[in-house]
């Protein structure tokens, strides 16, 4: 079935869009060495789960951006990120690190399934970790970062030791896991 990918805000893609196009703007080498023209594509709303460890309920995350990927004529060759100011919508930067092809990847596998999902992405700072978080409500607010038991989460590369890129996980399984890697357990013989 295919995604339902949220439109981004007007102000974020023209914030991109200025940038591809200003010659001061700091590319990345591939994006750089191109002359375009750029196509910019899937705008994912970035969410960021700054504290999974939290007691005090369900875990939420906070809209802190959107990521587009950007095409040539003939393929896709890095991503472009709005963030979020007190001043609305601002160009972040380009990257073309293993996110580019990863996202790609997991957004592929993702129009595959069985259900529409709207697709996200979820960082976890505390792990360095960056997942394609597909919202079981296709028709959510963009904005909203609760994270139901339900929605799938599906780590991208690098993901961290032990833990498979490109599986999608239920949040109801995957956050615990999360959760015990960074709870710190006391060396035996070691008084806390």
């Amino acid at each position: 079935m295919p995604l339902h990918v949220p439109p981004a805000p007007a102000p974020a893609l023209n914030s991109i869009r200025t940038a591809l196009g200003s010659p001061t703007a700091v590319r990345t080498p591939l994006l750089g060495s191109l002359d375009g023209p750029f196509e910019l594509e899937l705008p994912l709303p970035v969410h960021v789960l700054d504290d999974i460890t939290a007691p005090d309920g369900p875990p939420t995350a906070r809209l802190t951006g959107w990521r587009f990927l950007i095409r040539d004529t003939e393929r896709t060759v890095a991503s472009a990120e709005a963030m979020l100011t007190a001043d609305g919508w601002v160009f972040s930067h380009f990257s073309e690190g293993p996110y580019v092809s990863s996202a790609e990847l997991a957004l592929s596998q993702a129009e595959s399934l069985s259900s529409v999902h709207q697709p996200r992405l979820l960082s976890i700072p505390e792990l360095y970790m960056l997942t394609l978080w597909l919202r079981g409500d296709p028709t959510a607010d963009a904005s909203e970062g609760h994270l139901a038991a339900e929605d799938l989460l599906v780590p991208l590369t690098p993901a961290p030791p032990g833990i498979a890129a490109h599986r999608a996980y239920r949040a109801a399984d995957l956050l615990p896991v999360l959760t015990l890697r960074l709870t710190r357990t006391p060396l035996l013989g070691s008084s806390a």
